[in-house]
């Protein structure tokens, strides 16, 4: 075991102990006694980068369908079971990885754990839990199928991924769905769902030999090694475009972004705090939210940030406005974009985007989910528990020099790829 300590409240303060099972698993683990709960999430490489392109979205109802029967039980009798017990238990498909989340009382921790590993050794697939996930996933697509956003965001990453699986949709389509059977679901788990990919974090009421021993019950039984295909990196198609979506709405939608420097750069984090200050998402105090929504009245909201995914890396923005008004809105945060690729941040800005960048990091450790969450999100980003202390001084290490080089290598001359939908005046 290797213990990393958080120095200050400052950064994190949270203690991370790196554990090794009796059966060879590695887990994180944060005690915490406050309450006796005990919180579980994992994640194994993976998720929708690896579904076929004509059966986009097998990733999400495989997800969706690990809590609907295993094992001896159906599905009704798996939700009973969880239910008699207080157990939560759910799993995801994102781009690049599965995951699962666990929490319950520490009385209850052995049922728990059994329920989870039938859950990922034993699932059943069943027809009728198949057959309703699908229609419900389904009902979802034609829910949003003329929502603005939605059609925005998903020819926006077509557009700059065409031959690439980011470019697909991680929930499919109503074809895709349509073509997935039975079978597919049981390859994919069994090519997907093993040890040698496998990351866990464990958060609460719970010391080291009862939270290796929760491990081994849940994952130990699992193949050793998957069999997923490689995933190239993603090239970025399409820069200086402008893909126009007619809609009959009385607001236009748009969407942009480019190419961005991915986290092993040693540019990465300066450019995150660049991209905080141009349009930090949630920010009122950015560059776009003053410029398009303070100064102007353009619009309610305007985003920009950076996505870190495993083969590549992009900045990605926009806002929503009437047709009249789209295109002055995205000359003006066009040329916000510019201004900082060219001529980076001043002093103040800089500052500022440092202090709400480490002073806002406390705010995901403050409960056991969130805690899990992060320590398995930096396991996925193949950084040590001693991240939890570096992340903030690396922040607090960027200078002048380094924001500006880093914005200018980020955002290059400005140019950017753009989805526009509805009726938009000027483009």
């Amino acid at each position: 075991m290797q213990k990393h300590l958080a120095l200050s409240p400052s950064h994190s303060a949270v203690n991370v102990d790196v554990v090794t099972t009796p059966r060879g698993l590695t887990l994180w683990l944060v005690r915490s006694y406050a309450v006796p709960l005990v919180s579980l999430e994992f994640a194994m490489r993976g998720g929708a980068a690896q579904d076929p392109a004509d059966k986009a979205g097998l990733g999400s109802l495989m997800a969706g369908l690990l809590d609907e029967g295993a094992g001896e039980f159906d599905s009704q009798g798996f939700h009973r079971a969880l239910d008699e017990k207080a157990v939560e238990m759910s799993f995801h498909c994102d781009r690049d990885h599965w995951s699962g989340r666990m929490r319950t009382l520490t009385k209850n921790l052995d049922r728990a754990a059994e329920l989870l590993r039938l859950a990922v050794n034993a699932p059943r697939f069943d027809e009728e839990p198949f057959e309703r996930v699908r229609d419900h996933m389904n009902a979802r697509l034609r829910h949003v199928a003329n929502d603005p956003g939605t059609l925005a965001n998903r020819n926006w990453k077509a557009k700059a991924f065409p031959h690439h699986p980011y470019g697909q949709p991680a929930d499919g389509s109503l074809e895709t769905l349509a073509r997935i059977e039975r079978a597919d679901l049981i390859h994919a788990a069994k090519r997907g769902i093993a040890r040698d990919r496998l990351m866990i974090a464990v958060v609460g009421a719970i010391d080291e030999k009862d939270a290796a021993a929760l491990v081994d019950k849940a994952f130990a039984d699992l193949p050793a090694k998957g069999h997923l295909k490689p995933v190239p990196d993603a090239a970025f198609a399409g820069l200086g475009a402008i893909d126009l979506v007619d809609l009959d709405v009385p607001q236009s939608t748009i969407r942009f972004g480019r190419p961005a420097l991915r986290r092993d750069d040693p540019d990465y984090i300066a450019s995150v705090v660049a991209a905080h200050v141009l349009g930090g998402s949630g920010s009122m105090t950015s560059r776009l939210f003053r410029e398009v929504r303070e100064k102007r009245g353009l619009a309610y909201t305007v985003f920009g940030t950076f996505y870190a995914l495993e083969h590549g890396t992009y900045f990605y923005g926009g806002t929503t406005t009437k047709n009249e008004r789209a295109r002055e809105s995205f000359d003006v945060a066009s040329a916000e974009i510019r201004d900082v690729a060219l001529n980076g941040l001043n002093e103040e800005e800089l500052e500022k985007g440092k202090t709400y960048l480490i002073g806002s990091y406390p705010l995901r450790f403050d409960t056991s989910a969130k805690i899990a969450s992060q320590l398995i999100h930096i396991q996925l980003e193949g950084r040590a528990p001693g991240w939890l202390v570096e992340r903030n001084r690396e922040i607090e290490g960027v200078t002048m020099e380094s924001v500006c080089r880093a914005a200018n290598r980020a955002f290059g001359d400005g140019s950017l790829l753009t989805t526009v939908v509805g009726r938009p005046e000027g483009f």
